[in-house]
């Protein structure tokens, strides 16, 4: 098991792509696994053989265990025996076949986060040709992963290479004999929607299959596995509707409730486990105030139908999350003791100079909270981009530990489950969180006389050591100013 970074010590194992005896090469994705923080995929630093499964699926493996053992060759016999006589407490110590004499030693570099470890060997990337050679002697190995001896008689150099891959059709649209280039994340979207990758057309870079891609051949095929269409209204950092994991569905259909059954009992692990500690540490370690108002945002609605209309946003998601995070940033700039930190080491306030704002997501695995870096620069465009492109990853599983970390203040949008407000914990090392409530069709006074309006009602919790009633206050109406009157956007940045 890689070392996962960011403190993390352990991780569960999903899925796994691979079994004993199936041929892998240097990049392929052969796991996937959970950590306290997301779910990501590790690829294999071996061309070779599957020889062992150390794990089995839904088993917590402590950081420096061995996981897989892969046959490269005779030589590797003797590193086999090593791997597994290394202690678990530690990271593995794996040998490498000896490299040539003039060449010399490459120096030392650090394993980063789980999923995308770092080899200690040359630095020069294996061909992408269908012919190229199917095993690099003296490749060197990647913590958590074991070169073993072959189980059975090795296969010729030109067999070791999975069966040739059918014929791709290129950019222009021709037969191309090459093995269709996709990143790992991509092969396996095209895996769980069924999609042959040879017979996707490429329109990446250096004619790469894209994920967009993918869901275009999906469509084509007029069987999509995971629906791909995006709707415009307020649930844009929510998935409910989302199909779960695939691990989830297994685990659930390998777990039936028995008939009669009074109580179930679920593991808390992953990143439930990292949640509810999170929770727990937020609401006793930082005193929460939470502050509402409840204000007319018909105006904002209207010009985010205005805005769907406005070809130089077109293609892009425009909602009423997108404007109420625009006006957050607006009152920050207007407020900007909001935006801080407090150091309990150091006894001191940070003032931070940036947002990184952060968008409660509600995923298959529980609720987690990546965040838009920079979302402060960012034009109107630029953030409902960002705002898009965290929503399918957070869909899709695939929220990185970095996504995660370092958010200022975030934005949870409970009006999608049609609930009218609530009162927010903080996210931990966050000044404030702001809880944006369903926007109804209610009676208001509108100009001296009642009449329907979009009402919608705002809670701002915010951590009293850092920001006292006056500031909360003002920030908040701020926000409430900002979308009732929406040139403001303008008139106030």
């Amino acid at each position: 098991m890689p070392d996962v970074g960011e403190g993390l010590t352990e991780a569960e194992i999903l899925k796994w792509y691979v079994q004993p005896g199936d041929t892998v090469t240097d990049g392929q994705v052969v796991c996937e696994v959970e950590t306290a923080k997301a779910a990501v995929e590790l690829p294999i630093p071996f061309d070779g053989v599957v020889h062992e499964l150390r794990f089995a699926e839904g088993t917590t493996v402590d950081v420096g265990q061995v996981i897989i053992s892969v046959a490269v060759g005779a030589d590797g016999a003797a590193e086999a025996v090593a791997v597994a006589a290394a202690p678990v407490a530690e990271a593995p110590v794996v040998a490498e076949a000896p490299a040539e004499a003039e060449e010399p030693a490459a120096p030392a570099r650090q394993p980063v986060l789980v999923g995308y470890g770092v080899s200690q060997g040359s630095t020069k990337r294996r061909p992408r040709k269908a012919g190229s050679p199917a095993a690099v002697t003296g490749q060197p190995a990647q913590a958590g992963f074991a070169a073993a001896a072959p189980a059975a008689t090795p296969a010729p150099a030109g067999a070791a290479l999975a069966p040739a891959p059918a014929a791709v059709l290129n950019g222009a649209g021709t037969v191309s004999g090459e093995r269709p280039l996709a990143k790992p994340p991509v092969r396996k979207l095209a895996k769980d929607l069924g999609i042959d990758l040879a017979l996707v057309v490429p329109t990446g870079e250096g004619g790469i299959v894209t994920r967009e891609d993918v869901h275009a051949a999906a469509a084509a095929a007029a069987a999509p596995a995971v629906p791909a269409s995006r709707n415009g209204t307020a649930a844009a950092a929510q998935a409910p509707a989302q199909a779960p994991a695939p691990a989830q569905v297994a685990a659930e259909a390998a777990a039936p409730v028995p008939a009669g059954a009074r109580e179930t009992r679920i593991p808390v692990k992953g990143v439930r486990k990292v949640t509810a500690q999170a929770m727990v540490g937020s609401a006793f370690t930082a005193p929460h105030v939470t502050e509402f108002i409840t204000f007319d945002v018909t105006r904002t609605m209207k010009l985010v139908q205005e805005l769907k209309q406005d070809p130089d946003l077109a293609g892009l998601r425009i909602n009423p999350l997108l404007l109420i995070a625009k006006a957050v940033l607006v009152a920050i700039r207007r407020n900007p003791d909001v935006n801080a930190s407090w150091d309990e080491a150091a006894q001191e306030i940070v003032l931070k100079h940036y947002v990184n704002l952060g968008i409660a997501a509600a995923t298959p695995r529980g609720l987690i909270v990546p965040n838009i870096k920079d979302a402060h620069a960012k034009t109107l465009p630029e953030l409902s981009q960002a705002l898009s492109d965290l929503v399918v990853t957070a869909r899709d599983g695939k929220t990185s530990p970095a996504d995660m970390q370092g958010g200022t203040l975030t934005i949870t949008n409970v009006g999608v489950f049609g609930v009218d407000t609530g009162t927010p914990i903080l996210n931990p090392g966050e000044s404030a969180i702001l809880a944006v409530g369903a926007i109804k069709l209610q009676p208001w006074v509108h100009k001296g006389k009642v009449k329907p309006r979009q009402v919608t009602t705002l809670a701002l919790s915010f951590d009293h050591r850092l920001i006292d009633g006056e500031l909360g206050s003002k920030f908040l109406a701020d926000i409430a100013a900002v979308l009732e009157h929406p040139k403001r956007l303008i008139t106030w940045s």
